[in-house]
């Protein structure tokens, strides 16, 4: 997995998660506390959503062959996609459905085992909390400068660093929600809020999951250059003698990591075809050091007409990226 693959982050996360989940699992079970169960399936959820963002991140090496020419990248996005639905039906569907019951059939916690659930839920939030910041410091080193924490989520082309900042958190404000509802079941021996705390992670849960399913479904459909890259790109090719005009130009990205760059650029009509030729791979050069992850790029050379003769307006007009 490339470094912006977050595989230090994915993997601190599954091995956290692994331990918290079992952690809750034998709270839940001495306790009977509801809120102590959904965590545990949670937990269990992100360890799976994890070892799923990991085997995508190895499908995505495989190289390119005859039925997929540009590789297999957007495995990736395919498996963040899964990890979304993931997380809604296993986690938080399961969330709703027991704090649901546990409303209709409440009972008060074993008074024997009441206060361990308490311990595993501060030993899984400082857990969490190492994840978490695990997560951030890679994020960090990726991040651009001045971009806030949201429009990175919103606009990072590889999705693993935002599925388990998003994990991540989710989790830490879950734990929260858990540890409210068995801290007022504990002080007022009323197992409503044990059951309120499992809603709240479930709807938490449902949250999270809507928000990666459609940052991921962006990804899936086709995304552009960021508008900061794509304006790298129309500088790169107008910046030298060679083209005499940027006529269209189109931008997709094929994975985390490779940009698909396409345009069609205007060249004197007397220039001799191998100095077309020479043009061309000098644009291509300066395109790929304005933007490394420009690494497919097709530049077409066509007549530059006068003004007054030029391409018909679907052909002459540049097509801005959206974010």
């Amino acid at each position: 997995m490339s470094a912006s693959g977050g595989g230090k982050a994915i993997l601190a996360a599954f091995l956290a998660n692994l331990g918290i989940a079992l952690a809750k699992f034998i709270g839940w079970a001495l306790s009977g506390s509801a809120s102590m169960l959904a965590e545990a399936i949670h937990s269990v959820a992100d360890s799976g959503n994890q070892l799923l963002l990991m085997l995508g991140g190895r499908k995505a090496r495989k190289s390119a062959d005859l039925s997929h020419p540009f590789g297999y990248g957007r495995e990736r996005y395919v498996y963040a996609f899964v990890v979304s639905i993931i997380l809604f039906s296993v986690g938080g569907l399961f969330a709703i459905y027991e704090g649901i019951d546990k409303l209709q059939h409440g009972h008060e916690l074993d008074p024997q085992w009441q206060y361990l659930p308490i311990v595993i839920l501060v030993v899984a939030i400082v857990l969490e909390s190492f994840s978490l910041r695990t997560a951030v410091k890679e994020s960090s080193a990726i991040k651009p400068k001045g971009q806030t924490w949201v429009q990175f989520i919103r606009r990072a082309k590889a999705p693993e660093l935002p599925v388990v900042l998003l994990e991540d958190f989710g989790a830490l404000l879950g734990l929260l929600f858990a540890l409210f509802g068995v801290g007022m079941t504990i002080i007022t021996h009323n197992p409503f809020f044990d059951a309120l705390g499992t809603l709240m992670i479930g709807a938490l849960l449902i949250v999270v999951a809507f928000v990666l399913g459609m940052e991921t479904k962006s990804l899936l459909v086709g995304e552009g250059a960021t508008p900061e890259d794509f304006e790298k790109i129309v500088r790169a090719i107008e910046k030298g003698p060679e083209v005499d005009k940027l006529i269209h130009i189109k931008t997709l990205y094929v994975g985390p990591d490779e940009l698909l760059v396409a345009a069609k650029v205007g060249v004197p009509q007397d220039k001799l075809l191998a100095d077309v030729a020479s043009d061309i791979n000098a644009v291509e050069k300066r395109i790929r050091e304005a933007v490394p992850a420009a690494r497919i790029v097709y530049l077409e050379p066509d007549v530059f007409r006068a003004p007054g003769l030029e391409q018909p307006p679907t052909e002459s007009v540049i097509l801005k990226s959206s974010d």
